[in-house]
């Protein structure tokens, strides 16, 4: 197997380590110790939503995830998991949870319309969800385009990642075989949300990639438009 270029390898682990600031940035978004019972949406194997149920001090963990496997390693933490398609809907009665937590889930679904319709109506009336995206507006994905590359969250094949020579992951797979079809700026996001009945609560980005972390979490504070990621917290009204 040929290695990657060096290049390639440390914009791949500038990558990750966005990634990672991403998460802990949702983590400081969330209300510390609020209790109650949470879901988490595309809970993978389980490893970040052990995190979350920390910070929250959640009294019960459900989760949904659509790789059986994954869904097994989660169970096995101790988290009550459905496998199941969350463009089905969430297989959860009306009003049941206090917080719904979706990290990097929104750009793969292909009913958005109807995921966040979904989020509303598990949540309990004053309930807060957590929804964390790639945001199409930060610097990278706009200096993609003004150099004539695809930006790169923005997937243009459901098998292999391509169309930008600058991208650690170009020729890769997809993890999981699930590509992004839509992509938001932080307004878009917003909007939307509020279209199905989510008022806004906050609004950050997270991480500039390509820029170490340290260095990327000022940037972002200075410039709020314009970081790797967006964290929303929206809430479903009292009435």
């Amino acid at each position: 197997m040929t290695e990657p270029p060096a290049a390639t390898s440390r914009l791949e682990r500038l990558f990750r380590a966005t990634e990672e600031e991403n998460r802990r940035a949702v983590l400081r978004m969330l209300p510390a110790n609020r209790g109650g019972e949470v879901l988490d949406i595309g809970t993978h194997t389980g490893d970040f939503a052990s995190r979350v149920a920390d910070r929250l001090g959640a009294t019960r963990m459900a989760g949904i995830e659509l790789i059986e496997e994954h869904a097994a390693e989660a169970r096995a933490r101790g988290f009550e998991v459905v496998c199941a398609n969350v463009d089905d809907g969430l297989p959860f009665a009306d009003g049941e949870f206090d917080m719904v937590h979706a990290n990097q889930v929104i750009e793969h679904v292909r009913r958005s319309d109807a995921f966040l319709r979904e989020v509303r109506r598990v949540l309990k009336p004053g309930g807060l969800a957590l929804i964390s995206t790639n945001n199409l507006s930060s610097w990278h994905n706009v200096g993609a385009l003004a150099l004539g590359y695809q930006p790169m969250p923005a997937h243009v094949s459901d098998d292999i990642i391509v169309g930008n020579p600058l991208d650690p992951r170009r020729g890769w797979a997809h993890e999981d075989g699930r590509a992004h079809l839509r992509l938001f700026t932080g307004r878009a996001l917003i909007e939307l949300c509020e279209v199905h009945g989510l008022e806004r609560v906050a609004m950050r980005t997270a991480g500039y990639y390509p820029l170490p972390p340290r260095l990327g979490r000022i940037m972002a504070r200075v410039d709020r438009l314009h970081g790797a990621f967006l964290i929303a917290l929206v809430r479903r009204p009292l009435s």
